[in-house]
């Protein structure tokens, strides 16, 4: 069975097509017009073992806003989609992944509802050409497309590249664990026999 979705979404804004497997080995091709972006999705896909890849291109003469959220928006109705019934799978995964000074937590509830708890500030503007600010709007459309309950802390750190990176990493990490299956959930991990 193939954990695995392709999606696209044309606005007038952004163009953008991903494809996810869910069960693969790491493997990326990433583009979206913004190389610390397009670095962090690739280390979402190196560390959480999915395939992924992504053409996105945007407004960036604006700036970044449309393109990552809108790229968050099409990463959350692909991890949806490829998740289908959820039967059998852990359903909640979670990480704390140290990098360097940096140490962030990360806990994911594949339950249907979305709802983010971001607890991070920065006191850089950006990283690269990513605007820091985009890094909670690109989890918040994550969550709330793929109906997942997300919650991010950092911990301890001081450099934004490292904490950056660190949310992305956990993120990864959590996630496999929540698709991943369990062989003792014969359907679905809830009382109420849905999520």
């Amino acid at each position: 069975m193939s954990r695995s979705a392709d999606i696209r979404r044309k606005t007038k804004e952004t163009n953008i097509s991903l494809s996810l497997n869910l069960d693969g080995t790491g493997e990326s091709a990433v583009q979206t017009g913004i190389g610390f972006f397009d670095h962090m999705l690739e280390g979402f896909a190196k560390h959480g073992f999915f395939d992924l890849a992504v053409a996105a291109e945007g407004d960036l003469a604006v700036d970044c806003h449309h393109t990552v959220e809108d790229t968050g928006i099409v990463l959350g109705n692909a991890v949806r989609e490829a998740l289908g019934d959820k039967k059998g799978i852990r359903r909640f995964g979670s990480c704390i992944l140290p990098m360097d000074e940096t140490l962030v937590l990360c806990a994911v509830d594949l339950s249907g509802r979305p709802y983010l708890v971001f607890d991070a500030s920065f006191t850089m503007e950006r990283t690269g050409y990513l605007d820091t600010e985009m890094v909670k709007e690109f989890f918040y459309a994550v969550s709330y497309s793929a109906g997942m309950n997300l919650h991010i802390r950092v911990l301890s750190g001081s450099n934004h590249h490292h904490i950056i990176e660190a949310m992305f990493k956990a993120f990864a990490r959590a996630l496999d664990e929540a698709v991943s299956f369990d062989q003792r959930i014969s359907d679905v991990l809830s009382t109420k026999g849905s999520l």
